[in-house]
Order: C-alpha cells, then sequence, then structure tokens
C-alpha cells in the first residue's frame, strides 16, 4: 500500500492530462484498470493509444505497479512502439515485449536449474535443418531444397504444427480435416517434421516455437519457476488477441495462474493468420472464462477518410465480422477500381499511376502495393527494378531468413575478423555489397546499408565498426526487427497488417487469385478487409479479367 501511496502522491496531477487525450471509448478502456477486460477494437481507432493510456492512468493512481506489468504485442516494431508511447507517458519501466521474446527471457534466465547443461542454440532460420531434414528422410530427390517457396512452406507447416500442439503421429490426421491442403504430400511432412526435430536434439538448438513450448512447460512443471514468474508480472495487456495459437494461449494460462488482472485487445474481422495456428476462439470465448470481464468497443476511425471506412464498413455487413466504424477524418477521393487484360498491364497502369504520384512531390514512404501473394509482388519488383523506383519488400517471410541476407550477413562475419586496412568500416561493408546489389532480390542488402548509414551517423552507436554493425543486426534478428528505409513498401496483405500509408495499391483482386481458390472464403474476405483499411487517404483497387466477389460486396463494384 506504500508503494500505491507514494505513486498517488507523485502522479495525481497526470491524471486529468492522460485522460484528456483519448475519445470517450478509449477513456472506458482506461478507466477500466482492474481485469477482467475485453477490447474489441476495429481498424485505425487508436487501440494502442488506449491501452498505453490505461497502463499510465492506472500507475498514476496506484492500481498497477509499472514494474510488474507485462505487455504483449506480436511484432518487435509493435512492442517499441509501445514502450515509446509509455515512456513519453511518464511510465519507463514497463515490460513490452513481444510474445516470444518475454518467454526467450524467462527460459534462458531459468534454463541452468531446470533444465542443466549448455543453453541451447537459437536457430533463427529453418533452412539448413530442413536441407539436412529432407536428405535424413530420403526425400532429396522428390524435394528441392533450393525451391525457396517449397522450403518456406515446409517451415511453414512445422510451425503450425508445433504452435498447435500437434506432434508428428497426428499430422496427418489433423491436415485431413483442414481446406488448405499442403503442397507436400503429408506422409512426407511427417517424415521431415519427425527428423527435423531429431536433428535439432542432436545439435542441442532450439526453434522459435521450442521457446514458447518449452517456457509453458517449464511454469506449469516448475513451482518455484512459476510462482517467482507470477511474482514479477502481475498485471497483463495482450494485443491482437485474436491471432493468439494454442500453444500461446497455455503460455499466457501460465503466467497468469488463477488472477484476473489481464486485458485482451482484439478485432475479429482481423483474424487472418489461422495457416499459422492463430485463432479466434481465445478472444471470441474471453467472457466465457471470464464471465465478470467489461467488454469495451472501440468504433472512432482515425485513420482513413469516410469514403475508405464506407467501404470497409459495408465487407464487414456482408461478412458479419465484427465493429463498424465511424470515420473522423475529412472527407477524401472515393477508392477508384481499375479493370487491366493482364497481369503486365496491370502492373504497368499501376506504376505508371505511381511515377506520377512521384513527380507531383509525393514522399515515397507514402506508398504502398498491396497483394494477396509473393509470386504477385515480383512481377511489380520485376518492372520497378527497370523503373529504377525505390522500393522494399516486406513479407512475412522472416527478413533474416531470406538467402540473399543470410549470404551478405556471412560474407561480413568473415570481414570483421580482420577488417580491411586504410578503409573505413561503411566503405568495406559497401564493397561486400556490390556482389549481391546485381540480382533482382536487392531490397534487403540496400536496407541493411542504409541502417549501417544510420548507425554511422549515431552518436551512441560505438565501437563503429564490421563487429559493432554486426552486434546490433545480431540484435534485430532475436527481435526479429528487420532494416528499413524511406522507400514504396511491397507487401502481401498477411504482411502489412498493423501498417499503414496514404496511398495504397491493391492489385490482383481478382476472383480466383483474391479470394485464393480453395482457400476458407471467410479469411480471405478479412484479408481483403486489412488490404483496404491501411489506406489513410487513396485507394486504388486493380484486377485482371475478372473481378473479385468482395468487389461487389463492399460497394466498390456496382453489381451487374
Amino acid at each position: 500500500m506504500a508503494w500505491a501511496e507514494r505513486t498517488r502522491w507523485r502522479n495525481v496531477a497526470l491524471e486529468d492530462e492522460i485522460l484528456a487525450a483519448l475519445d470517450p471509448d478509449q477513456r472506458a478502456v482506461a478507466l477500466a484498470t482492474r481485469g477482467p477486460v475485453c477490447v474489441i477494437a476495429g481498424a485505425g481507432t487508436g487501440k494502442t493509444r488506449a491501452i498505453t493510456h490505461r497502463i499510465a492512468y492506472a500507475v498514476a493512481i496506484g492500481t498497477m505497479d509499472p514494474a510488474k506489468v507485462l505487455a504483449l504485442t506480436f511484432t518487435a516494431k509493435a512492442a517499441g512502439e509501445m514502450r515509446t508511447r509509455l515512456r513519453a507517458l511518464s511510465v519507463p519501466t514497463v515490460a513490452a515485449r513481444t510474445i516470444h521474446s518475454a518467454a526467450l527471457k524467462q527460459l534462458l534466465y531459468f534454463w541452468p536449474s531446470v533444465f542443466g547443461g549448455r543453453t541451447p542454440d537459437l536457430v533463427t532460420t529453418k533452412t539448413g535443418f530442413l536441407t539436412e531434414a529432407i536428405n535424413r528422410a530420403g526425400l532429396s530427390s522428390s524435394l528441392r531444397a533450393t525451391n525457396r517457396e517449397l522450403m518456406r512452406d515446409i517451415a511453414s507447416e512445422i510451425e503450425w504444427a508445433k504452435v498447435s500442439q500437434v506432434a508428428p503421429p497426428d499430422f496427418v490426421d489433423e491436415i485431413s480435416k483442414r481446406s488448405q491442403k499442403p503442397r507436400v504430400l503429408p506422409e512426407q511432412l511427417v517424415q521431415i517434421y519427425t527428423a527435423y526435430e531429431s536433428i535439432k536434439k542432436q545439435e542441442l538448438a532450439i526453434d522459435f516455437e521450442d521457446v514458447l513450448l518449452l517456457c509453458a512447460a517449464m511454469l506449469e512443471e516448475e513451482r518455484d519457476v512459476r510462482e517467482r514468474v507470477q511474482d514479477q508480472y502481475r498485471y497483463f495487456t495482450i494485443d491482437e488477441y485474436q491471432d493468439i495459437s494454442p500453444i500461446q494461449q497455455r503460455l499466457i494460462n501460465a503466467w497468469l495462474g488463477t488472477r484476473k488482472d489481464i486485458c485482451v485487445v482484439g478485432d475479429p474481422a482481423q483474424t487472418i493468420y489461422s495457416f499459422a495456428g492463430a485463432t479466434p476462439v481465445f478472444l471470441n470465448t474471453f467472457t466465457q472464462r471470464f464471465p465478470e470481464a467489461e467488454v469495451i468497443r472501440l468504433s472512432t476511425g482515425y485513420r482513413s477518410t469516410p469514403e475508405i471506412t464506407f467501404a470497409a464498413n459495408a465487407l464487414l455487413r456482408v461478412g458479419q465480422m465484427g465493429q463498424e466504424l465511424v470515420a473522423q477524418n475529412e472527407h477524401g477521393s472515393k477508392p477508384t477500381v481499375s479493370a487491366y487484360a493482364d497481369e503486365e498491364a496491370e502492373i504497368s497502369g499501376v506504376l505508371a499511376d505511381i511515377t506520377a504520384l512521384l513527380s507531383a512531390g509525393t514522399a515515397p514512404q507514402e506508398i504502398a502495393i498491396l497483394a494477396r501473394t509473393n509470386a504477385q509482388l515480383k512481377v511489380a519488383e520485376k518492372q520497378m527494378l527497370k523503373l529504377n523506383l525505390p522500393y522494399q519488400v516486406r513479407s512475412t517471410e522472416r527478413f533474416f531468413d531470406r538467402k540473399e541476407v543470410r549470404d551478405f550477413l556471412k560474407e561480413v562475419r568473415k570481414a570483421s575478423v580482420i577488417p580491411a586496412e586504410g578503409q573505413g568500416w561503411i566503405d568495406e561493408l559497401r564493397s561486400l555489397a556490390q556482389p549481391y546489389l546485381t540480382g533482382e532480390a536487392i531490397d534487403g542488402i540496400a536496407a541493411l546499408l542504409h541502417l549501417a548509414r544510420e548507425l554511422d551517423s549515431d552518436t551512441s552507436f560505438n565501437p563503429k565498426t564490421l563487429r559493432g554493425y554486426l552486434r546490433e543486426v545480431e540484435d534485430r534478428v532475436q527481435q526479429n526487427n528487420p532494416p528499413t528505409m524511406p522507400v514504396i513498401t511491397l507487401a502481401t496483405l498477411h504482411a502489412a497488417k498493423g501498417l499503414e500509408w496514404e496511398r495504397v495499391f491493391l492489385i490482383g483482386a481478382s476472383d480466383g487469385q483474391l479470394p485464393v481458390a480453395d482457400a476458407p472464403l471467410d479469411e480471405e474476405r478479412r484479408l481483403f478487409y486489412v488490404g483496404i483499411t491501411r489506406a489513410k487517404a487513396d485507394l486504388h483497387i486493380s484486377y485482371k479479367r475478372s473481378p473479385s466477389p468482395f468487389l461487389r460486396e463492399s460497394g466498390l463494384l456496382a453489381s451487374s
């Protein structure tokens, strides 16, 4: 009580200031300082502002000890943004992390006392292990490890199985229940999955999914560890709760125990990661698990114009997906829909429009090209290279898993052992990068060079050497925090979630591409919703031959 009283005395002047910055719905979130609380927040409704101000207000009135708060997000970028906002609200000591980073920190801390022996290596890319697993399974003649898309699909299937807590013997049965079947035969996946786990064990290595599984098991089985962690963290805020996987929920249960000081934030209309094991069931059943929970809805939209919001709401109504939005921004131009004969013509038309925008003074970082698949973006990427348009690809594939990035960083590590004489580290890095800037996929290397220039101008960055640069990059690998540049963004709809741009070009809105054939229709509709709600001022949608049914559902294309 002494802490609460001291805090109240220190921060009483902050209370009005914290609440004054909020609209009535956001203020209701901030005032709900004790859990359980469930916030249903539509796209662009200021959910991050609401939950950070809730934490700050609870600290100001003495309800929460900031040192015992754990705020969980899904990306390192979102966690960083939350920390920045909390610092601005005079709450610098709150732990804002991704679920993976929180679990990893606890696992590594308790590893010597619980598991003993050497701390395992963290597998940041599965490619090498999967290649060996394919060889051990005797499948190298039928499955090409050099096929990046195939390897990405295999990795995704194993990740789905692990976060869904599906063991190899049950894998085939579980796959048979899914509407979308994998590109690799289920029996082959079981063989690869089994070999992959065996190789990791042999090499004393763990992957990101193991971090969650081992941390959850440790907390469940080790009473002393569980009590220490539960004493450390007593108040929980969980963002993007609609995308929680079964293993993540199991871990959250272990952290929370029998307590009820939990605030979850989610949007049923943005549930788009079922392929990765995410499920909205935990958000949808929150009030069943906590009947006393306070449910608050954020419906005031601050991101998009009324014209874009109108289309989003129409789609919500058709799909019965959740919270409709009330746009607060000024009116803008109506979203445009353009038809093309083929994909090449579509990309040429879109890039001509973008070139005109750049010539008129639009900053490239204000523009995004979004698509359903990476293959569609590849077509755009090729033409952008020819036109010398600045771009960066943002994909669901981890940036640091990309082959060209891994190969380049390998060369940098070699060079860092014996630095070149008479040459600054930036110049040496540029020299190392030259062979990687001649192919098609150059944006990753360009981003790493941009990061180097930023670090070189940062007075706090020391030592200014290749080794110092590598330490920064390795920290980013651990946090899955890739470097970015002020350029046009190319992103899949999955990778675009949580982001926003002034002007969005959504390409490939064709029947058979969006929705993808054989994919769950409801989830594809949610993907389209995510895509159109990334745009703040201008939304341009294009298709080839036959339009997506979602264009009519959203009112963007008149019914025939």
